[in-house]
């Protein structure tokens, strides 16, 4: 088990020991955060929901100029100072007491979170080969989803007791986690920041490449995967299926378990831009398949068929939710431009907070109220979105190669 979560030792195991870390304090952070806003600061739900939908808006906006800091000032020393600020942002939820300091910590906090994301990708671009960057994000992936679940259990404890005092605690582990990632990430080796060329062009050049904006807006379309198993799925099983509610449950472990255990092997299978863009639309294909047998699920049928369904479905989902991954990890980064690696992830990186911003509201409409067609619908969509990369990458190649020519 350890060799599947951690890398060998050097810059990449620093790296994943740094993502363990942080890993743990999100995941109780994440399962406790919503009650203990509504519970113990008192903000309505629709005010928590709205809070957050700016927080991540901003956040979004925030990678590029983020990710274009890491390239000029160097991303081991803009990623440290992120961890950091993460941090002060997770210690600045222990003083919120009302919907305005509430947006405005949660707006730090997105903002920290994405920025730190894309220094940390250029970072891993700075120390990693260019060969073993995808199987790395694949440990990095296996190292998240062991974090979040053993995080996930402590904020369940915290949960059970349900005083102000465990939340809190819950808060101040996370933050005294990011400070500590912090901590390991300035350990890496010093990377060279790339100066500013006179006369090269616009200064943020990622906002006019427009075969990469291609890429990142169907790699977003992709990622509606996230709010889909956290959210759609728990949903439609509890509303739409005669499946018991702990299944939902039972479908997230078998989730997080899957990544954990076969992310860095589905990852092989990706060596280069060809093997990248085959292994997405394989994973469109299973995404497609998963989103059928879901809606299989709603059929009347004794109990034990729906469950039998739903576990199937949910097995389909990972597998392609791990092809996808591993395939847009290195369409990423092969298509950016090695000195410009931070703005580029930055953008590219867009695509979550867009996911979590947009996924829910999207998801919920699409599924829990229209069903078995809007199951349908979604499943073409990941299709069709990991069919068309293959010719938006081959589009982007083509703009890079004559960019060559002309320089």
């Amino acid at each position: 088990m350890p060799s599947r979560l951690l890398p060998p030792a050097g810059p990449a195991r620093a790296l994943a020991v740094a993502q363990l870390v942080n890993a743990l304090g999100d995941g109780a952070f994440l399962v406790t955060s919503a009650l203990y806003f509504s519970r113990v600061v008192g903000l309505p739900p629709t005010r928590i929901g709205l809070g957050l939908t700016l927080a991540w808006a901003v956040g979004a906006l925030a990678g590029v100029p983020l990710g274009q800091l890491a390239d000029r000032r160097g991303p081991r020393t803009v990623a440290v100072l992120l961890a950091a600020a993460t941090g002060v942002s997770v210690g600045a939820f222990l003083f919120v007491r009302g919907f305005l300091p509430f947006v405005l910590a949660a707006c730090c906090y997105a903002t920290a979170q994405t920025g730190l994301a894309a220094a940390r990708q250029a970072l891993l671009a700075a120390l990693v080969a260019r060969r073993d960057r995808t199987r790395l994000l694949a440990h990095l992936q296996s190292t998240l989803n062991a974090g979040l679940a053993v995080g996930a259990a402590i904020g369940g404890v915290a949960l059970h007791y349900g005083t102000r005092t465990a939340y809190l605690s819950v808060f101040a582990m996370d933050a005294a986690a990011f400070l500590l990632c912090a901590l390991v990430l300035l350990r890496l080796p010093e990377v060279a920041p790339t100066p500013a060329s006179p006369g090269r062009g616009p200064r943020f050049t990622v906002l006019r490449d427009r075969p990469y904006a291609l890429v990142t807006f169907l790699n977003t379309l992709l990622l509606l995967r996230m709010p889909l198993i956290s959210l759609a799925v728990p949903l439609w099983t509890v509303t739409r299926t005669d499946a018991p509610g702990w299944l939902v449950s039972a479908l997230l472990v078998l989730n997080t378990g899957a990544v954990m255990l076969f992310q860095v092997r589905t990852a092989s299978a990706v060596r280069d831009l060809p093997s990248a863009v085959r292994t997405v639309a394989r994973g469109g294909a299973l995404m497609l398949a998963s989103c059928a047998v879901f809606a299989l699920s709603a059929l009347d049928a004794p109990v034990w068929t729906a469950v039998a369904v739903l576990l199937v479905a949910g097995a389909l989902q990972v597998a392609g939710e791990m092809m996808q991954s591993a395939g847009a990890w290195q369409i990423g980064f092969d298509l950016a431009p090695a000195e410009q690696q931070g703005q580029y992830q930055g953008f590219f990186g867009m695509g979550v907070p867009l996911a979590r911003m947009l996924g829910p509201l999207l998801l919920t409409a699409l599924i829990v109220d229209w069903g078995t067609p809007g199951w349908l619908l979604l499943g073409a969509l990941f299709l069709g979105a990991g069919l068309a990369l293959g010719p938006a990458v081959r589009w982007a190649e083509r703009v890079d190669s004559a960019m060559v020519k002309v320089g």
